[in-house]
C-alpha cells in the first residue's frame, strides 16, 4: 500500500493497512492493486480522504483527531442519512460501509461513492470559459437542485426519524444564539436588537422537507463540461427534516455578491453572470412554487448562523486552541455578517 504525502500530516496515525484489509473484507470484488490515499481536506471539521484501489475509488470520512464534543461528528448518523436519501435522491453519494471498530481506526468512519466532477471554490475551471457564460447556468443548476431535494418524499424514504420538524426553527434560532454567546469575544453594537428580532419573529412553516443544512456552492459537484449540471451533493453531516426555507436562507447568505464586505469565506458568485441574491430568490420561487414572503427573516438568520460558525473558529484561535493566523481577523468578518443580517431583516438586501 502506498500513501500520497500531500495533505496527510505526520501526526495523523491512521494504519491504512488495517483500513484496506477491512474494506477487502467488507466490499466484494475490489481490485488487487495497492490502496492509495490522498487527503481531500484537513482542519477542524470532519476529515475526508480519497481512496483508490486500481480503478475503484471511494471517499472516507471520519471525525478530526483528538477529543471531540459529545454528539458532534456523528459518522453513523451521516451514513444512515445517506443510506436512506441516496435511493430517492441519487445526487447524494451512495454509502458503501460504516465501521466503528477501534481496532481498525481510532474513530468511527464510513466510506462512500466518489462523485467524479468539479467542486467550485474560488475560481472557474478553464473548461467553463467565462463567468458570463457559466454563471447563469451554475446559478440555475444550484436552484433546481435545491428545489429537487426539497421535493423528495421523506416519509416514503423512511427519513422521518432523522429529524424533529415540530419546533425546528425555534430550536435553530435559540441554539445558534447560545452557540454564539458561548464563543463570544467582542461586544457587537446592536447585536442584542438583532437577537431580539430573531427570537420574536420565528416563523412557523407548516411545510416540512429534507433540510441539507449546509447547502452551498462548494458542497456541490458539477459536471466537467456542463456547468449547469449538478452531479453530486456533499457533506450531509448536518442534514435533517425541517423548514425548507431555512436552507434557502443559508444558501442566500453564502451566495456572495460584488458589493459585499469581507464575509470570511471564499466567494465565486460575485463574478459577472451569476444571479444576484434577489434573482436567486425569484428563480427559486418559480422552481419550488413556494411562498417566500418571509424570506427576509430566513436570510437574516442565515447570516447570523454563518457569523456564529466563524465566531466559533475565531474563539478557538483567540484562546490558543488553534494556531492558524488565517483566523486572526475573522472577528471583522463576523461583524460584517451581523451587519448584513441587519440589512436583511430591514428588507434592504434583496
Amino acid at each position: 500500500m502506498t500513501e500520497s504525502q500531500e495533505g496527510v500530516r505526520k501526526q495523523q496515525s491512521i494504519d491504512w493497512g488495517k483500513v484496506e484489509n477491512y474494506l477487502r473484507r467488507s466490499i466484494s470484488d475490489l481490485p488487487q492493486e495497492e490502496m492509495q490515499v490522498r487527503q481531500f481536506s484537513e482542519g477542524y471539521s470532519n476529515l475526508t480522504y480519497l481512496l483508490k484501489i486500481g480503478d475503484w475509488e471511494g471517499v472516507l470520512r471520519r471525525p478530526p483527531f483528538g477529543k471531540v464534543p459529545p454528539r458532534a461528528h456523528d459518522m453513523e448518523r451521516e451514513y444512515k442519512m445517506l443510506t436512506k436519501i441516496n435511493p430517492v435522491f441519487s445526487l447524494a453519494p451512495e454509502p458503501y460501509v460504516y465501521c466503528e471498530n477501534t481496532e481498525v481506526m481510532d474513530k468511527h468512519f464510513y466510506v462512500m461513492e466518489k462523485k467524479d466532477g468539479i467542486v467550485l471554490d474560488d475560481e472557474l475551471p478553464s473548461g467553463y470559459e467565462s463567468s458570463e457564460k457559466a454563471g447563469p447556468l451554475i446559478s440555475q443548476g444550484v436552484i433546481q437542485t435545491l428545489a429537487d431535494l426539497q421535493s423528495v418524499d421523506y416519509k416514503a424514504a423512511g427519513l422521518e426519524e432523522m429529524g424533529k420538524p415540530e419546533g425546528f426553527m425555534e430550536r435553530q434560532v435559540h441554539g445558534w444564539i447560545k452557540r454564539y454567546e458561548r464563543a463570544k469575544t467582542d461586544e457587537v453594537p446592536g447585536l442584542a436588537d438583532l437577537q431580539a428580532y430573531l427570537t420574536a419573529n420565528i416563523p412557523v412553516n407548516s411545510e416540512t422537507t429534507v433540510v441539507h443544512n449546509d447547502f452551498k456552492l462548494n458542497n456541490l459537484v458539477l459536471d466537467h463540461q456542463n456547468p449547469g449540471k449538478v452531479i453530486g451533493v456533499l457533506d450531509w453531516e448536518l442534514s435533517t427534516i425541517g423548514d425548507p426555507l431555512s436552507d434557502l436562507g443559508s444558501t442566500i447568505a453564502y451566495w456572495g455578491g460584488p458589493d459585499d464586505p469581507d464575509m470570511g469565506i471564499t466567494v465565486l458568485t460575485d463574478q459577472p453572470g451569476f444571479y444576484s441574491r434577489k434573482e436567486f430568490v425569484e428563480e427559486y420561487t418559480k422552481a419550488s412554487r413556494r411562498d417566500v414572503s418571509n424570506i427576509d427573516f430566513y436570510v437574516a438568520f442565515g447570516f447570523f448562523k454563518l457569523a456564529g460558525i466563524l465566531q466559533q473558529i475565531y474563539y478557538r484561535w483567540k484562546t490558543g486552541e488553534i494556531r492558524d493566523d488565517r483566523f486572526k481577523e475573522l472577528n471583522k468578518a463576523v461583524m460584517n455578517l451581523f451587519e448584513m443580517a441587519d440589512q436583511a431583516r430591514a428588507g434592504r438586501l434583496l
